[in-house]
C-alpha cells in the first residue's frame, strides 16, 4: 500500500520524484524504487514524508484514516508527550467547541 500512497500523494501535490528525491536526500532512482516497491524508506524517510504531505503514518503506509480521526487530525496533536488521555480529550473537546463557535458565528 506505501507505493500507492507515494504515487498518489506526490502527483495530488504535483511534485515529481526529483523533488521527493531531493526532500528525502536519495536519488531519483532510489525514490523511483520506493514508488515500485522495490525498496522501502526508512524511518527518518517515513516521518519527512508524513510531514510534508501533512498526513499521519498511519494514513502514509495503509491509506486508511482511523476512525473518529481526519488525516490532518495529527497537525493539532502533534506534542502530546507527557499528557494524560484525560487532558488529550480535554484538547480534542475544546477545539470541537471552537469549531462549533465559528460555525456559530457564520450562521449569523
Amino acid at each position: 500500500m506505501l507505493k500507492e500512497q507515494l504515487i498518489k500523494l506526490r502527483k495530488e501535490n504535483n511534485k515529481t520524484q526529483e523533488d521527493l528525491a531531493k526532500l528525502l536526500g536519495v536519488t531519483r532512482p532510489a525514490y523511483t524504487a520506493y514508488e515500485s516497491g522495490k525498496r522501502n524508506p526508512d524511518y527518518e524517510s517515513l516521518i519527512k514524508l508524513s510531514e510534508y504531505y501533512d498526513v499521519s503514518l498511519d494514513f502514509l503506509l495503509t491509506g486508511k484514516v482511523k476512525e473518529g480521526e481526519t488525516e490532518k487530525e495529527n497537525l493539532f496533536f502533534f506534542d502530546m508527550e507527557g499528557l494524560s488521555d484525560e487532558e488529550i480529550e480535554d484538547i480534542k473537546r475544546h477545539i470541537e467547541y471552537v469549531k462549533w463557535k465559528a460555525s456559530q458565528g457564520r450562521q449569523e
